[in-house]
């Protein structure tokens, strides 16, 4: 038997105390004092990471050593920004190896489960899923259709290899096509988010008419569009470290005011490592939320909001655990 030791992240705060560990599983009883052996961790303990929001696709480009432009429009925007220009001309051995190795770096750094945006409709499903295998890390992939448009037939085979459909946003596209693709994937009872309000205020009307299960970014909207969110039940990812390359203002006070439901995400593996560890320290920076909130945002509200079932009973914690140095967050231990 082995023993982790320090403050443990429950749903209700930090408890002090340690965790038994016998390779296969963490036991859900925290013990109070001293571990009859020296604890192989000492620290935060806390269940494994969920990265709420990425874009693995694009992985090959961090290592082009490229010049990218700091415009959302430029880079990633559909159809003409840079990135789609790039994964068209891309070899499907590009993709994958990218893939694979943010796939690796997410396990090294503490994360279980990746919820993605795939762009390229079927093919883009396939080359996640072909990346994935002999990967021990799971994920929600939610698939976008080729072309900016509805086709009921390719959402149909979307749906039925992917977990939903994540979207650009509502400026990106002719409206009434997404919300035919909205009204499709609820029929078909999948996960339907979109990105919203990232760089402009994008109409909140517009946005909720659609009935979103998850909105990615936010950043841009108003207070009072953020507590429409917040009376409707529907989380919200941020993803600090795009802000800062794209030199985005944001609203994080009027966030936390709302209490809306906030989860992290790493977004494009392009600009960013998918640590989302690192959102995290970039949060504690600002002061703007405690350190139980940033951690529970990447632990115990993702899998809530997603709908993941990974955890055991007792306080809740993950079959997995990771700790973290308490000062600087630096990932010590990673439970296998």
């Amino acid at each position: 038997m082995k023993y982790f030791q320090g403050e443990i992240l429950t749903r209700e705060g930090f408890i002090t105390g340690y965790l038994a560990y016998d390779q296969e599983h963490v036991s859900s009883e925290i013990c109070k004092g001293i571990p009859p052996e020296k604890p192989i961790a000492q620290g935060l303990i806390l269940p494994t990471c969920i990265n709420a929001h990425t874009h693995l696709g694009d992985s090959f480009i961090r290592f082009k050593q490229l010049k990218l432009p700091h415009n959302v429009k430029d880079l990633v925007a559909p159809p003409n920004g840079l990135k789609h220009k790039l994964l068209k001309e891309a070899t499907e051995q590009e993709i994958l190896e990218g893939i694979q190795t943010s796939l690796s770096e997410m396990i090294s750094t503490g994360t279980s489960c990746f919820c993605d945006f795939r762009e390229g409709g079927l093919i883009g499903i396939y080359q996640l899923k072909k990346g994935m295998k002999n990967y021990s890390i799971d994920s929600l992939v939610l698939s976008r259709p080729s072309q900016m448009k509805y086709e009921k037939e390719e959402l149909d085979r979307l749906l039925q290899n992917s977990d939903g459909i994540g979207l650009s946003s509502i400026s990106d596209w002719d409206f009434s096509e997404i919300e035919k693709i909205a009204r499709h994937v609820r029929k078909k009872k999948k996960l339907f988010a979109l990105h919203a309000s990232e760089v402009i205020r994008e109409d909140i009307d517009h946005i909720l008419d659609l009935h979103p299960h998850l909105l990615v970014h936010m950043i841009a909207a108003t207070q009072a569009d953020l507590q429409r969110v917040t009376d409707a039940a529907i989380p919200i990812v941020i993803c600090p470290r795009s802000y800062l390359f794209f030199r985005l203002r944001h609203n994080l006070k009027d966030m936390k005011k709302t209490g809306v439901s906030l989860l992290l995400g790493t977004d494009n593996a392009m600009i960013n490592t998918p640590d989302v560890l690192e959102e995290v320290r970039i949060l504690q920076k600002t002061g703007i939320f405690s350190l139980k909130e940033l951690l529970t945002n990447v632990t115990y509200t993702p899998r809530k909001a997603l709908n993941l079932d990974d955890c055991i009973q007792g306080r809740d914690l993950s079959k997995k655990v990771i700790v973290l140095e308490r000062d600087s967050l630096k990932l010590l231990y990673v439970s296998t």
